[in-house]
């Protein structure tokens, strides 16, 4: 269902605005993926007491990936940023792949949900500026090269937000509307579904919009706040000597 299940809670105050209004599924999607998450986590821990666990490579091997994608951007892997850029896309991942359970939606085709993401990456990524750069810089770098560019340094900076949400938005939402339309297309009559089912097209459709998609589109979510965050705590200068030292090896 494109108009989705929701809860009005408020109703009995003479709230009924869509600011007072619940996505059911988008709620319920969510607790259920942190549910699975938790649950996950715990048997991971258990498993990396074990030396010989497939699980214990598999999660190493996971960690180690994006250990190396940080390193190569902020020029060194720094626990609490590795952290954050794992369980960011760890969270988006099963948001967008959330579908493929019965009765579930993905949280992501909801505008709410991109959006407080959205601004999770940015305020993470503006207080390490803070801490790094120091108050004095920060505000420095707003009214570069003149006090006049300060309204566009401050645009720019939260048009971030705009771009992480809308874009994670837009395709999931657009993935949802093409699998809902095809799914009502086949449901329409029984040769249809027999056909697709036999054919491989519904393995196909679920493989392309419910994980190929997601994927791609956690990872992009993933890399452009590891982006962000490059661009404000690692100086040019520290590039350039990167860079610099890259040539001589």
């Amino acid at each position: 269902m494109l108009q989705g299940h929701v809860w009005k809670p408020f109703a009995q105050f003479g709230l009924h605005d869509a600011f007072w209004t619940v996505q059911a599924d988008t709620v319920s999607s969510t607790f259920f993926i942190l549910l699975l998450i938790t649950i996950t986590s715990i048997l991971v821990n258990r498993c990396l007491h074990k030396e010989s666990s497939l699980i214990r490579y598999v999660a190493l091997q996971y960690v180690y990936g994006f250990k190396d994608l940080v390193e190569q951007t902020l020029k060194s892997a720094p626990v609490n940023h590795l952290s954050f850029i794992l369980s960011l896309f760890t969270f988006i991942l099963l948001c967008n792949t959330i579908q493929i359970f019965p009765w579930f939606e993905e949280p992501t085709k909801d505008l709410n949900t991109t959006l407080a993401l959205g601004l999770i990456s940015f305020f993470y990524v503006q207080f390490y500026s803070l801490k790094v750069n120091g108050l004095k810089a920060y505000l420095a770098e707003l009214v570069e090269p003149f006090f006049i560019m300060l309204p566009l340094h401050i645009v720019g900076k939260v048009t971030s937000v705009i771009s992480l949400s809308f874009r994670l938005f837009g395709n999931i939402f657009g993935g949802f509307i093409i699998s809902s339309l095809y799914g009502k297309v086949v449901a329409s009559s029984i040769v249809l579904q027999t056909f697709a089912l036999i054919s491989g097209i519904n393995l196909g459709m679920l493989f392309v919009f419910g994980i190929f998609e997601g994927l791609i589109q956690a990872f992009v979510f993933a890399m452009l706040t590891l982006t962000y965050l490059s661009m404000e705590i690692v100086h040019e200068e520290e590039q350039e000597d990167a860079s610099h030292t890259k040539v001589e090896s």
